[in-house]
């Protein structure tokens, strides 16, 4: 019986489904929006192309991993290291001694910009000649002796450079002369010049350290029993790869693009499904209000609240999954333009896929089912459990109160939420950050949960004024103080999504502005030296100091470190200071808190905090602080100065010798300029325009390269909340047209008492300014604190903190 009414329902009234219809849609498309980027964030990887002829490749892990105990079992946090991870170049012999290994070649590599007639070159050793397949070999000339290069045939040819030709380099370990002694076969790679191996140690920035080691098997060995032998024989001190784990070592990139969609997908996406979930409960729920009187009467010919709780049980299986279905495909589209502009911006290698799997799909239709079942339970709950006659007099006058159990909960979630909100405005930092995001989902609850109450208090409150509009106006006001409920359904889903969309926007703009302000008043050089390739030769700030009417040249090569904080991982963007950092306050005013700057240059284990790093790790001037250099090298430097301003700067100042061996590429990414009293700053710029690879700008050029994270994450923040500021504008028209159309005997017996049609208008369009009035108030007043201006780079892409 409960199937067939359930059907006959659906059936002859579909226009009482349309609202949650649409609803579960909605939701459906958030799901599956955010659970495919998540998936791919998962399984995401790139085929190997260098190594695609190499079975076992050895190289250092590309992330920071610690272990905590929870409850009897361990949890393990990781976080991608900021710069390439390289092993230890002894690893080479280690492994060719192996019985199984025909060939174990080291293999790394360094740019090279631009210079004369060739072009931007990647550098390697000779050794690693071969790796590529059988076809890499060389095809003309020897090999290179100490002073000598080896060019791939096609950028020599095109440089019209043959063997015995001579051109200028510049590496991160310095720029030499050097004759061209032999050409090799062309790379897929690009341009290539390929140095003796012990010329391309030292060129490369990091003696002593290689990217990786491509190793062969011996004739009649198998891949899996190779890698056996290769993993005994690291053991911890690096991984093995193989198969399409080999395309990690090749892109180094994917372990932070994979932490970024998965952040996305997961934390984001955790929190929208949430959100979407409270919007289609509510959107049930008043669907199945609305139906009160068909439920008294179902009650008054006699059937049981089991029969009435099995009939919205068949009606949700009905509708949800359709619902979500019709969901999936614009789910995708929207997972494919999110995708899309985010490999447009670098943060995703090109060459990895979307994974559109079935699980995400799945999980939209299991939750959408699950959110209308339990929704429309609750709704039904009260009719389905009264006597007959006393249901048939509650569909017809609201109940003039909530539910206790509703009521204390929504005060336990408001107190709750209070008492978090008072607690994050007296913190600082990242711990402040964690707690935001708590003290919504807090809020959002209680106003779930006491929706009916607030309802009423905003008619109340904003009937007098109502009244005053004459006669559609105090229609208005007095509907929706005898309707709360219907306008609480009405109001609740846009205050969950506009506190989830005020928060993201609001956390953001606080951190753009303050970083913004610190770059403005911290950066004071006259002139900023920039590159025109991957970066500034070594010396360029010893040169630019040399330059007629400077006073002072700092260069500055940006890095991160990585720390931990409350047994989780962050990272933080970092200086390494080139010059006397003495001189540093003539060209950032950093706002040094406590010690002093000139300190940096006494050791290279010596660091300088910004106050919000410095509070997260909890230490002060004299303190040593445990850190993971770019590369994953742990380190534990003294605490020389705190300073005020670090957003949009840098949060740690570290000596440039202390973290020269451990980025990818060791070139200087800036130089900071101050000119000396009464020169010209033409002249300068000039002078300083002539040095080799750089390009000068003022302080604008400081701030367009000062954090490329903080860009991606207001990008990242401002879609999260156009897409639930959509979720919430469909959702919010969808509500209001469902209450309009369940109204419409009302405004026909209106009519009949006499009211004009403009009349019934104007009354209908001054509840829907009082739904959104309600709303607008409802945002959680700690999201307004002033504190949010601390929060750093660990809490700027992580929508977790």
């Amino acid at each position: 019986m409960t199937n067939g009414l359930a059907r006959s329902s659906v059936r002859f009234r579909p226009a009482s489904f349309a609202g949650t219809l649409v609803a579960l849609l909605l939701g459906a498309v958030v799901v599956v929006a955010c659970g495919v980027l998540l998936q791919t964030g998962l399984t995401a990887s790139l085929k190997p192309a260098r190594y695609a002829n190499t079975p076992v490749v050895v190289a250092a892990e590309q992330a920071v991993k610690i272990q905590k105990k929870v409850g009897e079992g361990t949890e393990t946090s990781e976080q991608a290291t900021p710069e390439r991870a390289r092993t230890d170049a002894a690893m080479v012999g280690r492994l060719a001694a192996l019985p199984g290994v025909a060939a174990a070649r080291p293999d790394t590599a360094f740019p090279l910009p631009a210079t004369g007639p060739a072009p931007a070159l990647t550098g390697r050793g000779f050794a690693a000649l071969g790796i590529a397949g059988p076809g890499d070999t060389l095809v003309e000339g020897r090999a290179p002796g100490a002073n000598e290069v080896v060019l791939d045939a096609d950028t020599a040819r095109a440089a019209h450079l043959a063997p015995g030709a001579r051109l200028t380099l510049t590496a991160p370990g310095g720029t030499a002369d050097y004759r061209v002694s032999g050409l090799a076969a062309a790379q897929q790679a690009g341009p290539t010049a390929w140095f003796a191996d012990a010329t391309a140690d030292r060129l490369s920035g990091h003696p002593g350290r290689i990217d990786a080691v491509a190793v062969q098997s011996r004739a009649g060995v198998s891949t899996a029993a190779l890698a056996a032998q290769v993993r005994q024989a690291v053991g911890g001190d690096a991984r093995t790869f193989t198969g399409d784990d080999r395309g990690a070592v090749e892109h180094p990139a994917l372990g932070g693009a994979r932490s970024l969609l998965m952040a996305l997908g997961g934390t984001f996406g955790g929190y929208a499904t949430m959100t979407a979930v409270f919007v289609v409960m509510s959107t049930v729920a008043l669907a199945t209000g609305q139906r009160a009187r068909e439920f008294a009467l179902l009650r008054a010919v006699g059937a049981t609240p089991r029969q009435i709780r099995r009939t919205i049980a068949a009606e949700a299986m009905l509708v949800a999954p359709l619902a979500a279905a019709l969901g999936i495909l614009p789910g995708l589209a929207l997972a494919r333009w999110w995708f899309g502009q985010l490999v447009e911006r670098g943060a995703v290698p090109a060459d990895v896929r979307l994974d559109v799997g079935p699980l995400p799909m799945l999980v939209a239709v299991l939750a959408c089912t699950l959110a209308a079942l339990t929704a429309g339970f609750l709704a039904s709950r009260r009719p389905s459990r009264m006597r007959a006659a006393h249901a048939l007099g509650e569909a017809s006058v609201e109940p003039p109160r909530p539910g206790r159990v509703r009521t204390v909960l929504g005060l336990v979630f408001a107190a709750g939420g209070a008492a978090a909100a008072a607690v994050a405005n007296s913190l600082d930092g990242a711990q402040a950050a964690q707690t935001a995001l708590g003290v919504v989902m807090c809020l959002m609850m209680a106003v779930a949960l006491l929706g009916p109450w607030l309802a009423r208090a905003a008619a109340v409150i904003l009937g007098a004024p109502l009244r005053a509009g004459g006669a559609p106006g105090s229609l208005a006001a007095d509907n929706t103080r005898a309707n709360a409920r219907r306008l609480a359904s009405a109001i609740t889903p846009i205050v969950l999504v506009t506190a989830f969309c005020g928060t993201l926007l609001i956390l953001q703009s606080t951190v753009r502005h303050t970083a913004g302000e610190n770059v403005r008043a911290g950066v004071t050089a006259d002139h900023v030296v920039g590159a025109t390739g991957p970066g500034l030769p070594a010396g360029t700030a010893e040169r630019a100091a040399r330059v007629p009417g400077v006073d002072t040249a700092v260069g500055v090569l940006r890095t991160g470190v990585v720390y931990e904080t409350g047994g989780q991982l962050g990272s933080a963007p970092v200086l390494g200071v080139d010059g006397d950092p003495a001189r540093l306050p003539k060209v950032l005013d950093l706002g040094v808190r406590s010690g002093t700057l000139a300190d940096l240059g006494r050791a290279p284990d010596t660091i300088a905090l910004s106050a919000t790093l410095a509070d997260a790790l909890g230490a002060g001037v004299g303190d040593r602080v445990p850190l993971r250099l770019g590369d994953g090298t742990a380190v534990r430097p003294a605490v020389v100065a705190v300073y005020d301003r670090g957003l949009g700067v840098g949060q740690a100042l570290l000596p440039r010798a202390a973290v020269a061996a451990h980025v990818t590429a060791g070139y200087d990414s800036q130089v900071l300029v101050a000119d000396a009293p009464g020169a010209d700053p033409a002249a300068v710029a000039a002078g300083l325009g002539a040095l080799a690879g750089a390009a000068v700008t003022d302080r604008a050029g400081f701030v367009a390269q000062s954090d490329k994270d903080l860009e991606l994450s207001g990008w990242a923040n401002t879609v999260m909340a156009v897409v639930l500021g959509g979720f919430a504008a469909v959702s919010a028209a969808n509500t209001l047209v469902m209450t309009v159309l369940d109204r419409r005997r009302e405004v026909a017996l209106l009519r009949l008492a006499g009211t004009t049609r403009r009349q019934v208008r104007g009354m209908m369009r001054w509840e829907a300014l009082l739904v959104a009035f309600s709303r607008t108030g409802s945002k959680p007043a700690a999201l307004q604190h002033g504190r949010f201006a601390w929060m750093n780079d660990a809490a700027e892409l992580r929508v977790d903190g």
